[in-house]
């Protein structure tokens, strides 16, 4: 019997492929437990176009990392914190943190998730940062924390 995958199914194939299996097998395991549809070309037509929808979705949320990046390294971004001796900061500068402070002076609406950082900075100085944007678009920028307030 030709099935169509609606899940990945471990030695048998991926979502959305078509494969030969076994009637027993089809009709007692793959389609009640929602794994697999019997074929027709309607339905294969029908996963075919949601495919093409998601790869279009993709490409657009890449275009928008894309400008997103390009925007980020524009310049170098200066997070304002308080500070004791030293150059000791009171607290830590963390992922949400910068997220919050670049996104108000960039105006763009940032995540935490984006900012990939080791550890908390606790120091003042300049920093660079690697972002990992949706759509698998990465680069560094540059961020500069000073003492303020």
């Amino acid at each position: 019997m030709k099935v169509i995958l609606l899940k990945d199914v471990p030695k048998i194939g991926k979502k959305g492929e078509i494969k030969e299996v076994s009637d027993g097998y089809a009709r007692n395991y793959l389609i009640p437990r929602g794994f697999a549809k019997e074929y027709t070309e309607g339905l294969e037509r029908a996963i075919k176009h949601e495919k093409e929808i998601e790869k279009r979705k993709k490409e657009r949320e890449r275009e928008e990392s894309e400008k997103i990046l390009k925007e980020l390294k524009k310049r170098t971004h200066v997070v304002k914190v308080k500070a004791g001796e030293g150059g000791k900061i009171f607290g830590a500068v963390t992922a949400a943190t910068l997220a919050e402070e670049i996104s108000k002076t960039t105006g763009l609406e940032l995540d935490k998730k984006w900012f990939k950082l080791d550890k908390p900075i606790k120091e003042l100085g300049e920093y660079s940062l690697e972002v990992s944007l949706p759509g698998g678009v990465k680069d560094t920028i540059k961020i500069r924390v000073e003492r303020g307030e």
